[in-house]
């Protein structure tokens, strides 16, 4: 599968959108590795709260980090279970725990615009870009932005 498909003018991008605290987000698909629901996340102790702990996935030890609170989100309320999406940075394992995955959107890459000067901080350090799509923003993750963990917080 091309990430990047020549289309009549412009190159297309495809995304993988997930859903995080109500805001619509896009991660490269070339970075994506997988979908899954995490299991037997086990806790790290001492570890930041951004990190929700480790799991064994398919016989890879799989760094899940908390996508909410890397965001400065609270806690979901509605207690509906988390999923997550399977990224590597070199040569390590991480599963971002997001809300709900949505579906893969091809955009043509001339589309998304630098951050708005209102997005919010948290978000726009993350990011990088966005889509404005019918009525709502998508924000475009920056995989090795979200990755970039402070070295207190890689003890796991």
């Amino acid at each position: 599968m091309t990430k990047k498909t020549q289309i009549g003018e412009g190159a297309m991008v495809e995304y993988v959108t997930a859903m995080i605290g109500g805001q619509l987000f896009g991660l490269p698909i070339s970075r994506v590795q997988d979908v899954f629901m995490p299991e037997r996340v086990t806790r790290v102790p001492l570890s930041s709260r951004e990190i929700a702990g480790v799991l064994n996935l398919r016989g890879r030890i799989v760094t899940v980090v908390d996508m909410r609170a890397r965001l400065g989100l609270p806690k979901p309320e509605d207690g509906q279970t988390p999923m997550a999406v399977g990224v590597d940075l070199r040569g390590e394992s991480y599963g971002l725990l997001i809300d709900q995955i949505g579906e893969v959107l091809r955009l043509a890459e001339d589309g998304k615009e630098e951050n708005p000067v209102n997005l919010d901080p948290r978000m726009a350090k993350l990011a990088g870009g966005v889509h404005r799509l019918d009525g709502q923003l998508m924000v475009v993750l920056d995989v090795d932005r979200v990755l970039e963990l402070a070295p207190e917080m890689m003890a796991a």
